[in-house]
C-alpha cells in the first residue's frame, strides 16, 4: 500500500517529534504561501475550509474526550511555543487569508479553539 508516496513500512511524520498519541487534521490549501511578508499563495485557506476543519476537530474532541486547550488542540505554528518541541520553521497557520485581522500563531490558535469549543456546546 502506498499513501502520499510512502510505502506501508515507511513512517510519514506529521509534526516533528510530536506524532505519538496525536491526531493530525490537514487542509488542502496555501500552495506557494509565505509567512513574511504574508502571501496566502495561489490557494488561500477559505472560511468554508476553516469551518469544516473546526467541525472535524470538535467531532474528534468529542469522540476521544479531548479537552480543548492550547496544549491539546493546536496548529503547527504553536507546537514549539506551546509544547516546547523544537520544529523546523512550520508556520502554518499564523495568518488567515479570510480574516486578516487575526495575526500570529497564538491569535489563530485561540480563534480555532474558541470556535471548536462553541461547536462542542
Amino acid at each position: 500500500m502506498s499513501v502520499a508516496g510512502k510505502s506501508a513500512d515507511e513512517y510519514a511524520a506529521h509534526t516533528l517529534n510530536a506524532n505519538s498519541g496525536s491526531i493530525g487534521v490537514s487542509l488542502c490549501c496555501m500552495a506557494g504561501a509565505s509567512e513574511s511578508p504574508f502571501s496566502a499563495g495561489r490557494a488561500p485557506m477559505t472560511r468554508a475550509q476553516w469551518d469544516a476543519m473546526t467541525s472535524v476537530v470538535a467531532d474528534l474532541c468529542r469522540r476521544y474526550g479531548i479537552a480543548v486547550t492550547d496544549r491539546t488542540v493546536l496548529s503547527h505554528a504553536e507546537v514549539q511555543p506551546n509544547l516546547g518541541i523544537a520544529q523546523r520553521g512550520k508556520w502554518d497557520f499564523s495568518r488567515l487569508a479570510f480574516d486578516p485581522s487575526v495575526v500570529g500563531a497564538k491569535a489563530c490558535g485561540d480563534k480555532m479553539r474558541a470556535e471548536v469549543r462553541a461547536k462542542l456546546s
